[in-house]
């Protein structure tokens, strides 16, 4: 059994802050939840809009957030999903990468966001993550104490193929970090994270940005709610507004309960190839 928080921040554009505020909020759900692993937000270290990614992104390794998320696997002996930062590529870009640490703060999985937000929102919030960002190609899965952990970022959300990728890799519990706005999050967050455990047959963690936050162009809101569902669809732990966490246990037992009450990955006939 595997215990499991998600983290809710409300990134800014300061860096230094967000790594205090995660520091806090990570220590806080260690206290009263004990959990083995950890789930951050999308952008944990920096949310100020993409058009600046290429100054605030750090090297591969061993820059201000990385070495604060190997510092608090290590702290609190913990596994460390850090939602995402922005890593230094080519072409003066960024990626928006996961990067993930054991109890010992070693580097265990990197997964940087393949499907990239490029939106005209029906507000006028323009979002081109493209501009800046570099999408990545690569399907990532790590083992936790004996969980198969798939990695998303945010927009995959959208993407089932990459979810069923993730479950033909073996995938138990699929870790969805996000910064979803208040505008779309409020109609189709949950019911697309509760779709992709059902249909997926995995635990599905989600940590989220909530509330206001500056760009250089507007004003903007994430829309929070950052929860665990199990894989019958069931939201069994939720962070609703504000700053905060929630904690579940994931039990293997009951996501072998699900596949064989309903075969469904079994019974699979289409992508087969």
């Amino acid at each position: 059994m595997l215990r499991a928080s998600v983290i809710q921040m409300n990134s800014r554009d300061d860096k230094p802050a967000n790594l205090r505020q995660l520091a806090g909020l990570v220590a806080r759900a260690v206290e009263r939840d004990r959990p083995d692993w950890v789930l951050l937000p999308e952008h944990f270290e920096w949310l100020g809009g993409a058009s600046g990614a290429p100054g605030i992104a750090e090297a591969s390794r061993d820059g201000e957030a990385y070495q604060a998320l190997q510092a608090l696997a290590r702290e609190h002996r913990i596994w460390i999903h850090g939602g995402s930062l922005y890593e230094r590529a080519g072409d003066g870009k960024a990626h928006n990468t996961s990067l993930v640490f054991d109890r010992d703060g070693r580097e265990v999985a990197r997964y940087r966001k393949i499907h990239l937000f490029d939106v005209t929102t029906s507000d006028g919030a323009e979002y081109h993550e493209s501009a800046t960002i570099l999408p990545g190609d690569a399907i990532v899965t790590y083992d936790c104490e004996g969980v198969q952990v798939g990695c998303t970022i945010c927009y995959d959300l959208r993407f089932p193929e990459l979810f069923q990728a993730l479950v033909a890799r073996g995938s138990q519990l699929i870790a969805l970090p996000a910064a979803f706005t208040l505008l779309t999050g409020k109609d189709h967050w949950e019911v697309l994270l509760r779709a992709r455990a059902i249909e997926t047959q995995c635990w599905l963690a989600a940590a989220a940005q909530w509330g206001r936050y500056t760009t250089p162009v507007d004003e903007r809101q994430s829309f929070g709610q950052s929860m665990i569902v199990d894989p019958w669809g069931n939201v069994v732990a939720r962070a609703s507004e504000g700053l905060g966490h929630a904690s579940a246990d994931i039990d293997l037992t009951l996501l072998g309960r699900v596949r064989a009450q309903i075969p469904a990955l079994a019974n699979k006939r289409l992508g087969l190839s």
